[in-house]
């Protein structure tokens, strides 16, 4: 038996996206478990109209957050195999199918780790998406940490680890992740089973989603070395190639032609990818597109480099318990 998972918080506006493509999966889930927080939308209205059509059990919860919402429903599902998704997406027509399949024909595997990919609606967001989602090639399957938009998993390796962080509101899912390694959960990486997401529509939001995830890595504790460089590359390295190109020679400005070219490799790379997504492919698109790509990279690093430090702040306050030892 096949579950799948999702929770949910005032997603009246793109819920029926979600719902929809799960009505037209080639292997439908046997069950359902959507729990919500607390909308305060039209969100629970139209669960309930699609539990004519889908096999979906509705749990409002208000109040609880990301990881206690999953945790919930975790609990309430009958599967072996569990599934998670999220609200906001919309699932490969295959996607159940293709993530399940190594999970039915391996019992001795734990999870198996779908994929995503930006669904954009404007070049603002097509340019977002190149700057932010990797492609396929750029993963190691060895230690890729799959977003609990796109992974299955049994429901007993869940439970063995005590489910998702709840002390945790945002990176628990990589968390959760870490902690089945940990435990020796065996994965497996499945490319082919592809969510489809819309980028963040504005900088504002933008901003807001990299600080926040900044901030969990600070509360988790999580890549200190990453974070390091991102501080040594502004405060010390941008600025020291200014200082010895005016002390020594103009010619080691170049240093920041050279590191530009660097910092931008890979959100290009990716633009041509994304763009077919667009039905617009013209060469305008993809300047202006372009154009963008140094602004976003450049936001998204400050918003992390604000949104970490007040992480570490919370941790120091709150003293959260040590998750590597939790997981044993």
């Amino acid at each position: 038996m096949i579950s799948l998972i999702v929770t949910v918080l005032n997603e009246g506006d793109n819920i029926r996206q979600l719902l929809d493509s799960i009505a037209g999966q080639t292997r439908p889930p046997d069950e359902i478990v959507i729990v919500d927080g607390g909308s305060v939308d039209n969100t629970v209205e139209i669960l309930r109209a699609y539990g004519e059509r889908l096999p979906l059990r509705l749990l409002v919860a208000a109040g609880c957050n990301i990881s206690q919402g999953r945790n919930l429903a975790i609990a309430e599902a009958r599967g072996d195999i569990i599934a998670a998704t999220d609200a906001g997406v919309r699932l490969a027509v295959d996607w159940l199918e293709t993530l399940t399949t190594p999970l039915l024909d391996d019992h001795a595997l734990g999870v198996a780790a779908g994929f995503f990919c930006a669904d954009p609606q404007t070049p603002f967001e097509i340019a977002l998406g190149a700057a932010t989602l990797p492609l396929v090639d750029e993963i190691d399957a060895s230690s890729f940490l799959p977003s609990s938009r796109s992974i299955a998993f049994r429901k007993r390796a869940a439970q063995g680890i005590g489910g998702y962080p709840e002390w945790l509101d945002y990176c628990e899912d990589l968390i959760f992740d870490l902690r089945l390694r940990l435990a020796g959960e065996r994965f497996v990486f499945v490319p082919g089973a592809v969510v489809y997401f819309r980028p963040r529509p504005s900088l504002r939001k933008y901003f807001r989603q990299y600080y926040l995830y900044a901030r969990g890595d600070g509360k988790a504790d999580l890549w200190r070395k990453r974070h390091f460089v991102r501080y040594a590359t502004y405060l010390c390295l941008v600025p020291g190639i200014g200082i010895a190109g005016w002390l020594a020679h103009p010619l080691l400005w170049s240093g920041w032609l050279i590191g530009g070219m660097v910092y931008l490799y890979r959100p290009l790379r990716r633009l041509p990818v994304v763009l077919r997504a667009a039905e617009n492919r013209s060469l305008a698109l993809w300047m202006v597109c372009s154009a963008w790509l140094p602004l976003l990279r450049l936001l998204g690093d400050m918003a992390k480099m604000l949104g970490y430090p007040r992480g570490w702040l919370w941790r120091l306050q709150q003293k959260p318990d040590d998750w590597k030892r939790l997981a044993g």
